[in-house]
């Protein structure tokens, strides 16, 4: 997937979620959006290099926008809308191997569940030999020893992401999440325990009962996030 032209800078703080300072080229410091609802931890530092892409819509509060940070070892995607595009592109051209065998894929579905809130949902895959599939993306960035790990905060939305996946199951519909791995160290994915016990257990619980999950590896190129980079299906969540 092609990314918007990038202008290389350094960091210079994170705050208040959805905004982040920057320092170009000439010295100057500029106000980013950062499109991310996580802690970010891991992800930055003061003086890490990173890009940031512009837009001209007079619409938008802010021009630019944070995409990737390098804490050392290349890209971190940062950019969570970024994220579930790529995941589309790959499976749209066949390289997830248990999502393949549908006719339709649609990004950012309404799908009603009886019993839950009417919610969206990243990818609705549908018109297949098998059931369709709801399928909930989640951008992992967090590295922590040898795995990288999702949530890096406590997330109530996430939890009930995974009730609504299981709710699907239920009524005949395959519910996936898939965790996008979007930096290049660590060896796999494990929840963060630490971090958030009521999730690592909730997600034990709903894939015992016909949740699939698989962590996807994406690679990040010069100037895009590309397709091979997620391939391979590193493997069914373990618990």
């Amino acid at each position: 997937m092609q990314l918007p032209p990038l202008t290389p800078v350094r960091m210079v703080r994170r705050y208040k979620r959805f905004l982040a300072d920057v320092e170009l080229a000439d010295g100057s410091v500029v106000t980013v959006h950062c499109p991310n609802t996580g802690s970010m931890k891991g992800c930055w530092e003061p003086g890490a290099p990173a890009e940031i892409s512009f837009s001209d819509n007079p619409k938008r509060k802010l021009a630019w926008t944070l995409e990737r940070v390098d804490m050392g070892a290349g890209w971190v995607g940062v950019h969570t809308g970024r994220t579930n595009a790529v995941v589309a592109e790959a499976v749209l051209e066949g390289r997830v191997p248990p999502l393949t065998g549908y006719a339709q894929l649609k990004r950012e579905v309404s799908y009603p569940v009886p019993g839950h809130p009417r919610s969206r949902i990243d990818l609705l895959l549908s018109d297949g030999a098998v059931p369709d599939a709801l399928v909930e993306v989640k951008n992992v960035t967090l590295l922590d020893g040898e795995y990288l790990r999702f949530p890096d905060a406590v997330s109530v939305r996430a939890l009930k992401h995974l009730d609504l996946l299981l709710a699907a199951v239920e009524r005949g519909i395959r519910g996936v999440i898939l965790f996008a791995l979007n930096r290049p160290e660590g060896n796999g994915f494990s929840a963060a325990a630490d971090i958030d016990p009521a999730y690592t257990a909730r997600l034990s619980e709903v894939v015992e009962q016909g949740v699939e999950a698989y962590a996807l590896r994406i690679r990040h190129t010069r100037d895009g996030m590309i397709g091979e980079g997620i391939e391979q299906v590193l493997g069914k969540y373990r618990y």
